[in-house]
């Protein structure tokens, strides 16, 4: 009887001594395992991961691990498998070493990626050195890298290849930006800073080619080339801020054309001089400085400037294309932007009086 009591006192022993370890086991386990799933470490420190389409857990839990941001893959796993948080989309993410395993998989089940994307907005008007500086200080082009594609032949044969309304005039040797006038204003939206320059002119070509292949049929019946139309429209930019004045300028600028008439422009002269609108009044011997740009010089008379001289809207585009008919030679806008059209030069020099008179008259020095 003894040895009986004795054996099943062993076995007792022995039970309570395995119940003892698995409870050990289990309260390590879990400890080890909730101690796992909590933050790397308390500070703050950021690390940018890109997870790629078709991962699984087993391989984020893996990256997640190779990048510091949890202690244990296994758990990693585990808590997903537990908790039935499997769904974690693919993207660029930037996560934190200070962030739980459950802050991590809210993060990634959320899609809550890292925005790269670059939204650049060119103006109506702006010309292409605007354009340059704009896009080398949103992306991670140099303004020469610009310039240099610019002047790239090989890369502008491909341009005239692709779009109907580029021709080789663009590469005339006094052109001063081959794609002046051609690029498109509008609001683009890039994938990252590291954007290839061809990719951001491609949209702003591709922009170009939707708004003006409606005007095409036109265009094609015109005395003029398409890319003295786009030269003639940049002025037309410049001189009027709407559409019905544009027409009328329009109007004027073909009316001078038509009587081997200088155009007679004063942005034409700025943009010749590269001095910026505004910056200061033209003078006298800059008025008259020859350059096939300048528009206000006695050999610019009947021509067009040479190449456009800024982004041109569709408006701009409409109005030499459709303009007015009629008869006036003569136009001049007023500091508040106002047009105002004549017939003869005595009628546009009265205008200019009155409008002096009345302290409608703008000038760069007020």
């Amino acid at each position: 009887m003894r040895k009986q009591e004795s054996g099943k006192a062993k076995i007792f022993v022995v039970l309570l001594v395995l119940i003892l370890l698995v409870v050990l086991v289990l309260l390590g386990a879990n400890f080890w395992y909730k101690s796992s799933i909590k933050a790397v470490q308390a500070d703050s420190e950021k690390v940018q991961i890109e997870i790629a389409s078709g991962s699984g857990i087993s391989k984020i839990s893996e990256q997640l691990k190779e990048n510091g941001l949890i202690k244990n893959s296994d758990a990693f796993m585990i808590f997903c498998k537990l908790n039935k948080r499997t769904s974690l989309q693919a993207g660029k993410y930037v996560l934190d070493k200070n962030m739980s395993v459950s802050d991590i998989i809210n993060q990634l089940e959320n899609g809550d990626i890292l925005d790269e994307t670059v939204t650049i907005t060119f103006p109506e008007g702006k010309n292409m050195k605007a354009v340059v500086e704009t896009i080398a200080e949103k992306t991670n082009n140099s303004e020469d890298e610009l310039y240099d594609l610019l002047k790239d032949e090989e890369y502008l044969d491909s341009l005239i290849d692709k779009y109907w309304f580029i021709t080789d005039e663009i590469k005339d040797k006094d052109i001063y930006y081959s794609l002046e006038g051609y690029l498109y204003p509008d609001t683009y939206i890039f994938e990252n800073k590291d954007v290839d320059v061809k990719d951001v002119f491609a949209k702003m070509l591709d922009k170009m080619d939707s708004v003006i292949t409606p005007y095409k049929s036109k265009i094609q019946k015109s005395d003029y080339s398409v890319h003295e139309l786009l030269s003639l429209a940049s002025v037309v930019e410049l001189e009027a801020k709407n559409e019905e004045d544009r027409a009328g300028v329009a109007e004027v600028f073909f009316n001078r054309l038509d009587k081997n008439m200088a155009l007679q422009s004063d942005v034409t002269t700025y943009y010749a001089l590269k001095i910026d609108m505004g910056e200061r009044d033209l003078s006298s011997s800059d008025l008259a400085i020859k350059n096939p740009y300048n528009t206000r010089a006695s050999s610019m008379a009947g021509k067009i400037p040479v190449g456009p001289i800024c982004m041109i809207s569709e408006s701009s585009i409409k109005a030499v294309v459709e303009p007015d008919s009629g008869d006036d030679l003569f136009f001049v806008a007023d500091k508040n932007g106002k047009v105002y059209f004549s017939k003869t030069n005595e009628e546009h020099d009265e205008k200019v009086k009155e409008l002096k008179e009345n302290n409608l008259w703008f000038s760069y020095d007020e």
